[in-house]
């Protein structure tokens, strides 16, 4: 993702106090930002996901190429810097290497919960609620439906 940092160097640069967000879960936009310095918190429904450290991770391209609203919260828990294209999608075209970075940063994601959800089935398949995991892991194989919709439809509060 360094990469990302140099084709990014000429982008505006904002610096962000912990707990401001970068993008908000259901709003819309059409920025991309990019991770200087810092760490990024990642939610979901309110519910901490991940946090971002790498220097040229990209912020809000999972909603701009799916053309739709920010599917999760990003927010500093540290002071941080990004780098901001207001047309995140008249940045990505600008350069093919742009958009293969990109998309190889949406791949290692995809390859890493790929894997954690086989270890799941591997370790804890036969558990009351991991069941689900191996029509999880299909669904993700051979994904090429419309586009997915944020969401879930399982019990709120099961009883395991």
């Amino acid at each position: 993702m360094d990469q990302l940092l140099h084709h990014t160097a000429g982008l505006p640069e904002i610096a962000l106090s912990p707990g401001e967000a970068v993008v908000r879960e259901g709003e819309a936009g059409g920025g991309l930002w990019v991770l200087v310095s810092g760490v990024l918190q990642v939610s979901k429904g309110g519910t901490v996901i991940n946090s971002i450290s790498k220097p040229g991770a990209a912020i809000g391209e999972i909603s701009l190429l799916l053309d739709s609203p920010f599917s999760a919260t990003v927010a500093a828990s540290t002071p941080c810097v990004v780098r901001h294209a207001v047309d995140g999608r008249a940045f990505l075209m600008s350069d093919p290497a742009i958009m293969r970075l990109i998309a190889q940063g949406l791949a290692e994601r995809l390859h890493f919960v790929t894997t954690y959800l086989a270890d799941l089935k591997n370790q804890y398949g036969d558990s009351p609620g991991l069941a689900m995991v191996s029509h999880v892991l299909g669904q993700l194989a051979h994904r090429q439906g419309p586009v997915a919709s944020p969401g879930s439809a399982r019990e709120p509060n099961p009883d395991y």
